[in-house]
């Protein structure tokens, strides 16, 4: 007859099963960030490239082209390492999807090159494209961080996510701006996608500030970090203060590409320092759960504990003295004080994992609104959030409240028009 014990021990398996799954997640998650950043690299270059009418950055752009290759070969692999026949409900259903939606992506790459190189494409068409490849990779990581069960792993997954997605907003000014810089006019549509992407980043930092381990906190102040950044505000202002169809000088095209450059190689250190700690999490996690497992181990069941254990109130020290003493135990504790301090933990748990996919969930409903009045109103992803934010300030409310209201509006909407 199966006893509580049986049961203590294959809830702890199961919590390192989840744990092992969620350290192969971390490792994917690292050669996903590092997929991402030689695509954002490839993007900058392609622009640069095309804005030069192809006179220029072949060479840089060819180079980068067999790197992002050899990374996109890594990540492969690494996928080619999930479990693809397993059965998961939720989350692991809408992550599986993503990878699927991922691999049609990196599938069409080698086209979307080809398009490039003979100069089929405009900029924007570029950016565009790559963008959507990167938004997609990131959707993976959000899954990743959504459906992590451990809030530990989750606040890290969480503060990664948001770091990588503040880096793609500046691996996209970087695009948009070697783009301006390159064509030698300004455009104010492009200088307003340029103030909204300085903005997300801002945003998407903040939620890494209150998520990542502090001494990552400090790295994103480091003077290296804030020189570079001052550099970058200076080229930011030509681009943002030049009036509508006034000349850039082509040649600032290098210099911005280079400054960003800089910025995002020391974002990427940054990145790494979130990959491996999460790693590194994963494994203390594990490490930590075996370890548990053993003691269990130890109890011996040959002798039961008193019946009226289940009933002792808690924190009744002579009751708990005798309680001890009905076991074989190593560490002298009982079967009930497990399972009774397993289910403080695992409820303290689930407490804290609420409140970090809380975050996740309120981006998810941001971007959900967003979608709507691009559709309905025809307005571009920065106007949409423009919008919302604006309507939070005249109500006075959070915008994720306002994001809501519009989400309960979508069923008496009529169709969007395209």
């Amino acid at each position: 007859m199966k006893t509580g014990l049986d049961f203590l021990l294959a809830a702890k398996r199961c919590e390192i099963d989840g744990l092992q799954r969620l350290a192969l997640t971390a490792t994917w998650v690292d050669v996903t960030a590092r997929l991402v950043h030689t695509l954002q690299r490839e993007r900058g270059l392609s622009n640069m490239y095309l804005a030069a009418q192809g006179e220029r950055h072949t060479g840089a752009r060819l180079t980068q082209i067999a790197m992002s290759r050899q990374v996109e070969a890594d990540w492969r692999q690494q996928i080619e390492r999930v479990d693809a026949s397993a059965a998961q409900a939720g989350p692991g259903a809408r992550l599986f999807s993503r990878i699927a939606y991922v691999l049609q992506g990196l599938d069409g790459l080698d086209a979307l090159r080809q398009r490039i190189d003979e100069r089929r494409w405009d900029t924007a068409q570029s950016t565009e494209a790559y963008v959507r490849l990167i938004a997609a990779l990131l959707a993976v990581v959000f899954e990743a961080a959504d459906s992590a069960s451990d809030p530990a792993i989750s606040r890290r997954l969480v503060a990664l996510f948001n770091f990588m997605q503040g880096k793609e907003f500046a691996g996209q000014e970087r695009a948009v701006g070697a783009a301006m810089f390159g064509s030698g006019h300004a455009e104010q549509a492009e200088q307003q996608r340029l103030l909204h992407l300085i903005e997300s980043q801002e945003r998407c930092l903040e939620v890494v500030g209150t998520y990542a381990p502090p001494e990552i906190r400090a790295m994103l102040s480091a003077p290296h970090v804030s020189a570079t950044l001052a550099d970058l505000e200076r080229l930011r202002r030509v681009l943002c203060t030049t009036t509508q169809g006034s000349v850039l000088k082509p040649e600032l095209s290098q210099v911005w590409f280079d400054t960003c450059t800089a910025r995002i190689d020391a974002m990427k250190a940054v990145e790494d320092r979130l990959t491996q700690d999460l790693g590194e999490a994963c494994s203390a996690k594990i490490a930590q759960a075996q370890a548990e497992l053993a003691s269990f181990g130890a109890i011996s069941a040959d002798a039961p504990p008193d019946p009226l254990d289940f009933y002792q109130a808690a924190g009744d020290g002579a009751q708990a003295a005798q309680a001890s003493k009905s076991f074989a135990l190593t560490l002298e504790r009982s079967v009930l004080d497990l399972v009774h301090d397993q289910a403080k933990r695992l409820q303290a748990m689930g407490d804290e994992l609420e409140a970090v996919r809380a975050s996740l969930n309120e981006r998810r409903v941001i971007e959900r609104a967003k979608g709507l009045l691009m559709a309905h109103r025809h307005l571009s992803e920065a106007e949409a959030h423009k919008t919302l934010r604006q309507m939070a300030m005249n109500q006075n409310r959070r915008i994720v409240d306002v994001a809501e209201a519009v989400l309960a509006m979508a069923d008496v909407l009529p169709a969007a028009r395209s």
